[in-house]
């Protein structure tokens, strides 16, 4: 879609949302971020409307007019969704209908939602489960109203603007605060990570015309064990950091690859042009420590006003 678009991104707060929403404004169209909190990455061009979307009528509002929805909201960690099934079932699949619904009543040309790579897994515990229900929903919607939809299915995220609940934000920020990293496995498991950047530019490329009711895949290019990433920030860092290889309480994650046989295909995007793992790292890394100097300043502020 080349022309200007009225764009509305639920969730565009967050980790990936936020960055979405930026390159959706990169590119000039109007943007709107509909999220429970105010956001912190809010642009003089975007308009915020803080609201819950478990509101039907302020969702509903807030969707007239709209060309594209994103839908971002919800429960996005695995560990939460797997101690939160209810919750998991309110924000994730009901608050996703409430938006889907809104969406079909405003003719709205496209929906797109960030699902996972889970979905072609048996691992993932409620989290998946709250996936599968969306996409299902998606298509039934598109079958009985014509609203269009793309699915985008998310791999291993990392980058700037997440939080504890990312893992490669927690295994950077305990390396930089406690000398160690704790993960529950062997370090052999295999990802695919992804730079959230490069996610965020693919998640608004898709919206041309060939991506319409499609799945595409979001991972990265080159399969890294857990071990060797753990390799890669010791030697960033110049430490002798320590790993604490745990066993795993659930199985919610995968070792080497999260599909088992399910017949839900998907394609996967690849961009020309990508951020190098090394570097992403590196930026992760300049912002976490930023973070930890921030905090460390303000609790010696509060100390010595005491």
């Amino acid at each position: 879609m080349d022309k200007k678009l009225n764009a509305m991104v639920f969730g565009g707060g967050g980790f990936v949302g936020s960055h979405v929403a930026d390159v959706l404004s990169e590119k000039g169209h109007d943007v709107s971020i509909y999220d429970i909190h105010q956001s912190k990455y809010l642009r003089p061009s975007q308009k915020m409307i803080i609201g819950d979307i478990l509101d039907d009528k302020k969702v509903r509002e807030s969707v007239k007019g709209m060309d594209v929805v994103y839908n971002f909201a919800g429960i996005a960690d695995i560990r939460e969704a797997a101690n939160k099934p209810v919750e998991t079932v309110k924000y994730n699949i009901l608050g996703n209908t409430i938006i889907l619904d809104a969406a079909k009543e405003a003719d709205v040309k496209r929906f797109v939602y960030a699902s996972t790579i889970y979905v072609y897994s048996e691992s993932g515990s409620f989290y998946r489960c709250s996936k599968n229900a969306c996409e299902l929903y998606l298509e039934t919607y598109q079958k009985q109203y014509g609203l269009d939809y793309t699915v985008l299915r998310y791999g291993t995220l990392y980058g700037s603007r997440s939080n504890l609940t990312n893992s490669v934000y927690r295994f950077i920020h305990q390396s930089l605060t406690e000398g160690k990293i704790s993960y529950p496995g062997d370090g052999n498991e295999v990802r695919e990570y992804i730079h959230v950047l490069d996610a965020a530019q693919g998640s608004v490329e898709i919206l041309d015309d060939e991506f319409k009711n499609k799945y595409v895949i979001f991972t990265g290019h080159h399969p890294m064990r857990v071990n060797e990433l753990f390799v890669m920030i010791n030697e960033i860092l110049k430490k002798d950091i320590k790993i604490d290889y745990t066993q795993p309480k659930h199985d919610e994650h995968y070792r080497i690859t999260p599909y088992t046989f399910i017949p839900k295909i998907g394609k996967k995007y690849v961009r020309k042009c990508y951020t190098d793992m090394g570097q992403g790292i590196l930026l992760c890394m300049q912002e976490i420590h930023d973070q930890i100097h921030h905090h460390n300043n303000e609790q010696q502020k509060l100390k010595d006003e005491l």
